[in-house]
C-alpha cells in the first residue's frame, strides 16, 4: 500500500495505489485534491486524506515544491515546513521520501505514453543522453533527466530562481520594470509562472504595447486567477495585448528552456511539463518558443537538432512519486 502526493503552492494532490513489484504501481485506490493555502500545514492535509484509512501504509514519497535538504522542505510558496522524521510517525511507516517536486515530475514524465506528448521542434533529431525538464505552474521548476547508458536518473534543481538574463530591447525593458518592482534581484519565475504572465502582461500595458480595453481591465481585476483570464483573451478572443503577452512569454520560456539544455547537454530532449504549458500550446507552437530556444549563438545548430516535447498529462508529479514509493518498497525485497 503506497500513498504518493504531489505538493503545489496552488493545490495538493494525494493518491493511495496499490503497491506493484515491478516499478509503477498497479492500480490507483483513491485520489483527492486540496487547496494547499487552506490548510495550516501539510500533515493537516495527510490527516485529512487518511482519516477513513485502515490498512497499513508500507511506503509514501511526497513531490514537494522546494528545496529538499536532508529530508526536510520549507516549501517556496506556502508558509509549511515539511519533514520526512515528522511524517514517519503519523504514517506509522519508516520508508518516507521527500522529493523535489520536479524530480518527481521527471520520474513521472518517463512513463507517459506516445498520445501523451506534443512535439515543438519540426527539425528535432532523435538521440539517448541527457534529458532537461521545464515546468511552468505557479512557479518555475527544473530538473536534470541523467542517462548513465542504460538508466535515467531524476536530480532535483532550483534552477528557476536564477538570474533573469534579457535578449533584446523589449526584455532589457522587461527586466528594468521586474527589477524596479521587485526591488532587485529578478528571476525567471517571476516571468515564467502563473504570477509571471501577469508581470508580462502588466509591463507591455504600462510601455503602450496595445491599448488595454475596459472589459479586459474589469475582468482581469475580478478574476480569481488573472493569468487564465489573460491567456483566454488571448488565445479565444483575439486582443492584442493578451497576444503579445503570450508571445513575450513563450519566447522567454523557449530561451531558458535552452539554457537548461546546454547545461545539462540534453541530447535526449527537453520535456515541458507543469499546468501552463498544455494551457497555451498554440502560443507554444507558433515559433517563438522556437526561436527563444535556438537563438544560442554558436550553439544554436545544436539547439535546433534537440527534441522538445510537451507533456498533456497534468499527474506525472503524482505518478513520480508513486514510482519512487514503489522502488523503495523493491529495495526491500
Amino acid at each position: 500500500m503506497l500513498l504518493a502526493g504531489d505538493v503545489g503552492g496552488t493545490k495538493t494532490i494525494l493518491a493511495l495505489y496499490d503497491g506493484g513489484l515491478e516499478g509503477l504501481p498497479a492500480s490507483i485506490l483513491r485520489e483527492e485534491t486540496y487547496p494547499s493555502a487552506g490548510y495550516g500545514s501539510f500533515e493537516d492535509i495527510v490527516k485529512d486524506f487518511l482519516r477513513d484509512q485502515s490498512e497499513p501504509l508500507d511506503a509514501a514519497c511526497f513531490g514537494v515544491a522546494g528545496p529538499v535538504v536532508d529530508g526536510r522542505c520549507q516549501t517556496t510558496n506556502l508558509p509549511w515546513l515539511i519533514d520526512e522524521r515528522r511524517l514517519m510517525p503519523l504514517l506509522g511507516i519508516s520508508k518516507v521520501k521527500l522529493l523535489n517536486d520536479l524530480q518527481a515530475m521527471a520520474l513521472g514524465l518517463l512513463w507517459l505514453r506516445p498520445d501523451e506528448w506534443v512535439e515543438l521542434n519540426p527539425r528535432a533529431v532523435p538521440a539517448t543522453g541527457n534529458r532537461a525538464v521545464i515546468a511552468a505552474g505557479t512557479g518555475l521548476g527544473q530538473a536534470v533527466l541523467y542517462w548513465d547508458g542504460h538508466l535515467y536518473h531524476a536530480l532535483a534543481t532550483e534552477g528557476g530562481h536564477g538570474d533573469f538574463a534579457s535578449n533584446n530591447t523589449m526584455e532589457d525593458g522587461l527586466l528594468v520594470y521586474l527589477r524596479n518592482k521587485f526591488g532587485g534581484h529578478v528571476s525567471y519565475e517571476r516571468i515564467l509562472s502563473g504570477p509571471g504572465i501577469v508581470n508580462v502582461y502588466e509591463y507591455l500595458r504600462d510601455i503602450n504595447y496595445a491599448p488595454e480595453s475596459p472589459e479586459l481591465a474589469g475582468a482581469i481585476n475580478r478574476a480569481e486567477d488573472p493569468a487564465r483570464e489573460i491567456t483566454t483573451h488571448a488565445l479565444h478572443r483575439g486582443d492584442a495585448l493578451c497576444r503579445g503577452t503570450l508571445a513575450l512569454f513563450a519566447r522567454i520560456f523557449g530561451a531558458e528552456a535552452g539554457n537548461l539544455a546546454l547545461r545539462c547537454f540534453a541530447t535526449g530532449g527537453v520535456l515541458v511539463g507543469g499546468g501552463i504549458a498544455p494551457k497555451i500550446l498554440p502560443a507554444l507552437q507558433d515559433g517563438h518558443f522556437m526561436q527563444g530556444f535556438c537563438a544560442k549563438g554558436r550553439l544554436s545548430e545544436f539547439l535546433c537538432a534537440v527534441p522538445v516535447r510537451v507533456a498533456l498529462n497534468f499527474h506525472t508529479g503524482l505518478i513520480g512519486a508513486a514510482d519512487f514509493a514503489a522502488r523503495m518498497l523493491l529495495e526491500k525485497s
